[in-house]
């Protein structure tokens, strides 16, 4: 096999250091992804003419959630093994091990509590338009993932196969899918369908259908990038569906109900009425 009719992909991780601090790519990319995220939420903030401080708490609430959930998210699915016999390090997360699927489940606690005592609105009138934020901020993360050789395709002999040199997997120099571009094409094409039915159709004002959409374009294309992927973890090895797909389905089949029912009810008027106090 010919190593140089594949991409050979070896990047720094660290994009410059000062003294014992270090800036990375995924780091970059991360913080990226919120400061966009913030601004395009923002913007639909100020379309539906909702309180200025809503969006400042709300800021808030998405960060500690992604952060906690994630984290938590990777303890339980995938080292528990581990962490039950060392509780103390759960709380280490500068040492790597953070799980999206925690992080869903960790927005979504966040947002039931945020519409219960910032909005007192539905969860999906704030889920529809977080989401378009967060698929694009899922297209910066898998890219940080990329420039870190993480979550690595299997091996294949595809032309534009990569072989990552700097991952830490046994025979680093064989050819692999690059799962991380596959995932960032992918979430990126759900970030453009979705910011298309929220300024350019009346799909805001059927709640939960933005939802679904973007949890069919995440998490349905993840069940099927996992096929090509390298297992997280060695217990995975002997399971028909690793760990990744089976905690996407549950998402798929609440995506289904989101969608059907927002044809099922009819539409509702997303503006926040009745304030005096117009955002600028």
């Amino acid at each position: 096999m010919l190593v140089l009719n594949y991409i050979t992909w070896a990047p720094d991780p660290e994009i410059f250091s000062l003294g014992p601090m270090s800036v990375r790519y995924y780091g970059l990319f991360f913080a990226m992804a919120f400061l966009l995220g913030y601004y395009l939420v923002d913007r639909m903030f100020r379309r539906d003419n909702a309180p200025e401080e809503w969006m400042e708490k709300l800021f808030i609430y998405v960060m500690v959630a992604t952060v906690i959930g994630a984290r938590l998210g990777h303890v339980f699915f995938y080292g528990w093994d581990y962490y039950s016999q060392n509780p103390g390090e759960i709380l280490m997360v500068w040492r790597g091990g953070l799980a999206s699927h925690g992080g869903a489940i960790g927005i979504l606690v966040a947002i039931w509590l945020y519409s219960k005592l910032v909005t007192k609105k539905s969860m999906l009138w704030t889920m529809d338009k977080l989401v378009i934020a967060v698929a694009l901020a899922a297209v910066f993360i898998r890219l940080g993932n990329l420039m870190n050789s993480e979550i690595i395709g299997s091996p294949t002999t595809v032309p534009w196969a990569f072989v990552f040199e700097k991952a830490h997997v046994h025979n680093p120099e064989i050819p692999r899918h690059p799962a991380q571009l596959y995932e960032a094409i992918s979430y990126l094409i759900t970030f453009i369908v979705l910011i298309f039915m929220y300024w350019k159709t009346n799909a805001a004002k059927r709640q939960g259908l933005i939802f679904g959409v973007f949890l069919i374009g995440i998490f349905a294309t993840r069940i099927l990038i996992e096929f090509v992927k390298e297992n997280q973890e060695a217990f995975e090895e002997t399971m028909t569906l690793n760990m990744g797909q089976i905690l996407s389905i549950p998402f798929v089949i609440l995506a289904g109900v989101l969608i059907y029912q927002s044809f099922k009810k009819p539409l509702v008027e997303t503006a926040i009425t009745g304030r005096h106090n117009k955002r600028k």
